[in-house]
């Protein structure tokens, strides 16, 4: 039956099938279709308006599609109801970080556990933290537990990042989605957080995807590079056979040559 669940074994984390996304006669994504295993990490890559936000958004359910479906684990992605069931499966951080600056880092941190407590847990752990242990156990593993009880509005960008990275950690979702992670940090930080990211995907046997607009980063830590041009693939590669020559296709954009001829 429709939106039913069923039990199918696949190495497939996501199965994008011929997706399409338009906004106000404006296609963002064009007929997409992409496989994602388990335990892969992936950066996608592209010029500014390629899509690469858009298809990070579908696959966190943020925006729907108007063509085409994505399987999650085998089960069509609509199947999975509520926020707490599809935490279970997706996690995100964006280069905003999402975190309540007026709190203490802890609190930030075990709102990973939202999905996992009821209301009124929810709730007590505003007051006293509850799962404490944890929390700081996640922070040791980014390295800020010294920040546990600080306002995380103090914290610089990078360990602002870091709390979303131990709240992943607290959450401990099957894939992670990544909007720009480090778009708003400096080079050295960037790369410590991009380092410390994909180390403790590894770790914990997670998936990544992540949208970066460093190739340089995309090529230094991830395993495949997926580039979207025009909301279509461009290529899709693992990272060894990313040449010079096919990137410089990729940003060689149209625009750009009708600027040069007029």
């Amino acid at each position: 039956m429709a939106g039913e669940k069923m039990n199918t074994e696949t190495n497939n984390l996501f199965e994008i099938n011929n997706i399409s996304k338009i906004y106000e006669r404006k296609i963002a994504l064009d007929s997409l279709s992409i496989n994602i295993k388990k335990g892969e990490i992936v950066a996608l890559i592209g010029p500014s308006g390629a899509g690469k936000t858009t298809l990070l958004n579908i696959l966190a359910t943020v925006l729907n599609t108007d063509k085409g479906e994505i399987l999650l684990d085998g089960n069509n992605i609509e199947s999975y109801k509520g926020v707490k069931e599809l935490a279970k499966k997706i996690g995100i951080i964006r280069q905003q970080f999402d975190l309540v600056g007026s709190l203490p880092v802890i609190h930030n941190v075990l709102a990973g556990r939202l999905k996992d407590w009821g209301f009124l847990k929810s709730l007590l752990s505003l007051l006293i933290p509850q799962d404490k242990e944890l929390a700081i156990k996640a922070l040791e593993r980014v390295g800020i537990e010294e920040k546990a009880y600080e306002r995380t509005s103090k914290l610089s960008g990078g360990e602002q990042q870091r709390v979303a990275m131990a709240r992943l950690l607290v959450q401990n979702p099957e894939v992670i989605l990544a909007d720009e992670p480090v778009s708003s940090l400096d080079p050295a930080r960037a790369e410590d957080i991009l380092y410390t990211l994909t180390n403790l995907v590894r770790e914990e046997g997670q998936t990544l995807i992540a949208s970066l607009h460093s190739v340089e980063y995309a090529k230094k830590y991830f395993n495949r590079i997926i580039a979207l041009r025009e909301g279509r693939i461009y290529f899709d590669l693992p990272v060894e056979k990313v040449t010079s020559d096919v990137l410089k296709e990729l940003y060689d954009l149209k625009e750009l040559k009708e600027d040069a001829q007029s």
